[in-house]
Parts: C-alpha cells; structure tokens; sequence
C-alpha cells in the first residue's frame, strides 16, 4: 500500500463523491444481480458474498486475524534494535527499506496514517532507517524528506522517544533528555507517579526504559545525522520555561531535579533499582517471549535487559527476539511490514458475531470452532489488574495471541456476545466461561461508573505531565465504547437491572456530546463511539423515543456522505470541525448503520442509502477495500488499519438489516 497525499492540506473534504458500482458485479452464476432499486435483494447478495469470503479467511485452528497496519515507526526502530544489537543483516534491511520507501509521501514525509499530514518524528524514524538502509542523503527522496524535517523544527522539536533511538547512537545527547529513574519501580501503589498509575501499554513501555535512562549507553553511529539539525553548531537550542505556577512548569523542575538525582545515586540503591525493575520485566514475558502481545515493550525490554548483562543466547532474550519476528507481515513485492501487534481474538469474537448476525447456522462447524479457540484462550491466571481488584477472581480475554498479564474488558464484553450466538456441543463449557467472565467484566468497574480497557480506575493526573510522556495516551481512563460494550454484553445475559450496570447507562447517558453523538477512543472516531454505544442502549431497555436515542439517529444522519456511506477522519481528534467528516469507508459505514439499525430506523432513507453504498463497492471477492485508519491506538498519535475491519462490521450491519437484528443469544444459554 502506498499512501496518498490527498487531504494532507488539512482542508475539511467535501462529501465523498458517489461509489461506483463497478466492483459489485458478480462472477458467480448463482448470484443473479437484483433490480435495481431492489436493496433487500442487493443486501442479501453482498451478505452472501460476504459471508463466503469470511469464512474462507478462517485459521485451520479456528481464529481470524487480519493485518494491523500502523505506521514506519514500526519497521523504523525494529532496524534501530537490530542495528544496537549488532544482528542487522542485508536481506531484512531491504525488506524494511522497500516497505518504508513505499509509505513515503509525494513531499518526502511520512504520515500517521492514511492520507493525513506527514508527521515529524514519523519522517526522521523513517529517513534514518533508509540511511541505515545506504539511502544516500543527497538522493533525492532524502533531501526532500530531510528539508521538510528541518523546516518544520529538525530533531529538537521531536518527540522524546525518537530522540531516544537517537541518542543510543549518539545522534543526540542523553543530557538532552528528560530523565526516568528506574527507582520508579520502588515507589508504593498508593503513590503518585507509581508504576500502576500508567496505563498498561505504557508501563510495560516505562519500566524497561527506567533501565535504558539510568544507563545511558553510545553506540557508535555509522554515519552523522547533521542534515536534520535547524543549526548542526546548536542543535538543541534552550526553550523559555514554563511558569512554575503551571503543572508543566513544575514536571519541568522536577525534570531538572531528576537530572542532579542521576549524578548523585547511591550506586547500591540504582542497581537495586534497575535489579527490580529487570525482575518485573522477566516476569511478564508471556510463553511466546513476548511482552503484552504488542511490539513497543518488547523492543525496549530486549534493549534493556541487554544492557543489565543479558547475551542475545540468553533463553530470556532469545526468545523474544523470535517473538518480535512474529510480529512480520512479508508483502509479495518482497517488502517487510511489521505490526505493532496482532488482534487475534479481537478479529475472531467481531467475526463470529458477524457471521451469526448474517444467518450462518449457530452449530455451523466452522463457528463451533471459533467459540472452541476462543474458550480455550480465557484467562485464569492473575495480571496487573490485581493492583486495583486484589479479591476480583480472573476470567477475561487478551486481545492477542499471548498476552495473560493483560486481558482486557472490551475483549471480554465481545466475546462473551460471541460465544452466547454459537450452539456449542459442551453447553455448559460455555455457560462456566461466559459466568467468570461477567463477573470478572463487571468486577472491573471504575468509580465513575464507566469502564476502561485493561484496569480500574487507572485515572491519575500527573503520568500525562511528565514530560518524558509527550507521546499518545498513558493513562486508561473509562470510555464511551468500552462502557457500551459491556453494557450490551450484560443485557445479552439478563443482567440488566444490577446496580453496576444501571450506572453504566446513567454515564453514558451524561456522555453524550452536544451534536448527539459519543467519543470513540478505541476506533474512529464519534462514528465509532455512536455506533457502540445505541445499540448497548437499546439492549439495555431504552426505549426508542429516548432524547437521547433520537439526537443520536439526528446527528447520524446529518453526517451521511453523499454516496450514502459514512466517513469520519483521524484529524477530528484534534480537530471538531472534522467529526463525522472524512471518505466513506465500509466499516465506518457498518457503525452507523448498526446504530441506526438498533434505533428502529430499518426504513429510513439513511439505511436504505447505506445499505446501497455497502451493495455497490462491495468487490467481487466478497470483500470491501479500505486503505483509510479506522481504529485508534491513542486518539490522533496513533492509528490504526485492521484489515479484518472491512469484513466484519459491513457483514454484522448488512446482516442485521436482513434478520431485524442480532441473532440473540443461543438456546438455553440465559
């Protein structure tokens, strides 16, 4: 996939111009294209087109799991590891490079995501990688890149953890860094700035980076970096400092007291310090060698693990170096892509609830399968989670293949909805996992009512504040789609009326944004959190004529693109002028008509004309195509593309127009 520039001026777009039709003509003789003007009919022929494509996407061990695309960043610093490391070899470099030259944009930039704006930190991670690559500077995609780093502020102006890849070669200075004691891992759960104050993505990310800060290791560069300095003699020129009676002002003193801390370390205390802190890595690398299933955390523990003595032989080591090699996607131009994680048993619950809402028979083989991997991917082990929820028993689901420390609640919610749509042979197999994981779910509760994604009440002002975290979301506070999703989940199991419950409905209600839509923090954008959050409304027992139900079907249909689908932009995290705008999409497409489906407007214009945009850009194969960042890693800094998006969600919604609805939960499962 090569990306395009289009919309990179950051000007709003006009509706999306109208789909073409082409794409949806079949070569299958037993489907017969409908009259037109016919939608029942051209649903029911993209649901079965749909429907036979999915399925052919199944692992012969029973899950789904499409590609994750993210940005450079990825395939960037996995040449800088390899490169500290000493293992960087010929073939994977230009893999790499072919992938990373092919993402980079007709102004020599590198974006976030698909058609956004070229990013800078982005453009340097991806410019070094070439050179490491032997890109020469003066070619001229690296002069162009180069230029456009330097006018817009040159490495001084990146974000802290590129300038850290840089300055493990020298190409910055250590000094030049804020500073991150590895006696962080000392500090009392009840204390301000604790470990468990971070959300988990982020701790996982911190601690092995306590270690690198503490250490501060050069390895010699191959090559000077100069070209992406505003002034080579001066590359870090001093900023004005904030006001000390600002948060920012006093996170920067307390920046500069860190520093003096660094130069005066008890030297017994640091390396007790870096000697916990490397006990607490090792013990959450997962049985595949990985950490939390997601690439950042591996790379920075393998980094410091080897600075504390680990060799690359090392059991510990050695294994995840193989897990970060699972996370390489080969493309057949040769190009290498790496994910930074793999979705798994996310791609299989949505795919299982896609497929059921579309009429597969629920003791078809293939989701017995499904449900079977799935039962045997629950957790019964204590995470994390336990810091908040010591007396909570486990029963949740992770997102990825291995990641037992860390399941999360929105994982669980879907899966719960999943296994109850599958006539299972062991009934009450399912009955006992579905039990735990309620209650597990349900436990996870925050103060507030609402949940988040992996714990409880992980709220804490001041992880944002350091200025080490200037990067993407650190802390896991309650969100509208989250909330949503157990919300529906507990009414799937008759659940509705426990207290717990009642106060989730109430704060999403207090949610709702003026326009009548709700925030998406795990996918793109108030589409997404709108398209999550009616349907667990209307299962909860809203009645239909609810304010708040209402505003929302207003505010969906006032954002409907011109051809009929819905389209919302990253840029509408930073931006509202951007909410609900951007190119029609089909799984953005699939949110807003489960929404509107779930409010009782089947025979509305704007369900008709959606379920016609899905008809119409359906390809032969079944599928839909969508190069556009749907979902959300943190809100803005990092997108994501789940390629498995574009199969599921158009299914469930197409499917639910035909059958009236979810398929409901399976006989004798309440």
């Amino acid at each position: 996939m090569t990306a395009t520039t289009d919309g990179s001026t950051g000007a709003l777009p006009s509706r999306a111009p109208s789909a073409s039709d082409a794409n949806a003509e079949t070569t299958d003789p037993n489907l017969q294209a409908p009259p037109p003007g016919d939608v029942t009919g051209a649903a029911r022929q993209a649901t079965a087109r749909a429907t036979d494509h999915l399925l052919s996407l199944q692992d012969s061990a029973g899950w789904w799991k499409g590609d994750l695309d993210t940005n450079v960043t990825m395939d960037a610093e996995d040449l800088m590891l390899r490169q500290f490391l000493g293992i960087r070899d010929e073939k994977t470099t230009e893999a790499a490079a072919r992938y990373i030259r092919g993402e980079q944009r007709d102004d020599g930039t590198w974006a976030t995501f698909y058609g956004g704006p070229g990013e800078l930190s982005t453009t340097i991670e991806g410019y070094v990688a070439l050179r490491l690559a032997g890109d020469a500077p003066d070619a001229p995609h690296m002069a162009k890149a180069a230029g456009w780093i330097r006018e817009h502020g040159g490495i001084a102006a990146a974000r802290v953890f590129t300038r850290i890849w840089l300055a493990l070669f020298g190409w910055w200075k250590w000094e030049d860094l804020p500073d991150l004691p590895p006696e962080l891992i000392a500090l009392p759960k009840w204390f301000p700035l604790n470990i468990y104050d971070f959300g988990c993505w982020a701790r996982q990310t911190i601690v092995p980076l306590t270690i690198v800060s503490a250490k501060r290791p050069v390895r010699p560069a191959p090559f000077a970096l100069d070209e992406l300095h505003t002034d080579p003699r001066n590359p870090n020129p001093p900023r004005p400092p904030a006001p000390v009676t600002t948060w920012d002002g006093v996170f920067e003193r307390l920046d500069k007291a860190l520093h003096l801390y660094h130069k005066v370390a008890p030297r017994r205390l640091r390396r007790s310090a870096m000697r916990a802190a490397a006990r607490w890595i090792v013990e959450r690398q997962e049985n595949d060698g990985c950490w939390g299933g997601i690439q950042p955390p591996a790379v920075y523990s393998v980094i410091a693990l080897h600075l504390l003595g680990y060799d690359l032989k090392h059991p510990v080591l050695r294994e995840g170096l193989a897990s970060l090699d699972r996370f390489t996607v080969w493309r057949e131009d040769g190009a290498r892509m790496i994910e930074a994680c793999q979705s798994p048993v996310w791609d299989t619950c949505l795919a299982t609830i896609a497929l059921a809402d579309a009429g597969v028979p629920r003791d078809h083989p293939q989701l017995v399968k499904a449900a079977d991997w799935m039962l045997d991917e629950q957790i019964d082990r204590p995470g994390d989670w336990t810091v908040r929820r010591p007396t909570l028993p486990s029963g949740g689901w992770a997102f990825e293949f291995e990641n037992d420390n860390y399941p999360d609640i929105d994982d669980t919610a879907e899966v719960v909805l999943a296994l109850r749509r599958v006539e299972h042979p062991d009934p009450q197999r399912v009955e006992e996992a579905v039990r735990r994981a309620v209650r597990w779910n349900l436990g996870m509760q925050s103060k507030n009512g609402a949940w988040g994604a992996f714990d409880a009440d992980n709220t804490s002002p001041f992880p944002d504040r350091l200025p080490f975290c200037d990067f993407g979301e650190v802390i896991d506070p309650p969100s509208a789609d989250v909330t949503a999703h157990v919300v529906e989940m507990a009414a799937d199991v008759g659940a509705t009326h426990d207290p717990r419950v009642r106060r989730g409905i109430e704060w999403l209600l207090a949610e709702q944004d003026p326009t009548g839509a709700w925030f998406g923090r795990w996918g793109t954008n108030y589409v997404y959190g709108t398209g999550s959050v009616l349907p667990a409304l209307t299962a909860a027992g809203l009645p239909l004529s609810h304010p708040a139900i209402r505003r929302a079907v207003g505010w969906l249909e006032s954002v409907q693109n011109e051809d009929g689908g819905w389209g919302e932009d990253q840029r509408s995290y930073r931006d509202r002028e951007w909410i609900g705008r951007g190119a029609s999409t089909a799984s953005q497409t699939g949110w807003a008509l489960m929404a509107l489906l779930a409010a009782g407007e089947r025979d509305s214009k704007a369900v008709e004309r959606g379920v016609q945009y899905l008809a119409a850009t359906q390809r032969p194969d079944g599928s839909w195509d969508e190069p556009y960042f749907t979902g959300t890693g943190f809100p803005w800094d990092f997108s994501i593309n789940y390629h498995l998006y574009r199969q599921v969600f158009p299914l469930t919604a197409l499917g639910r127009y035909l059958g009236g609805g979810p398929a409901g939960a399976a006989p004798g499962s309440r």
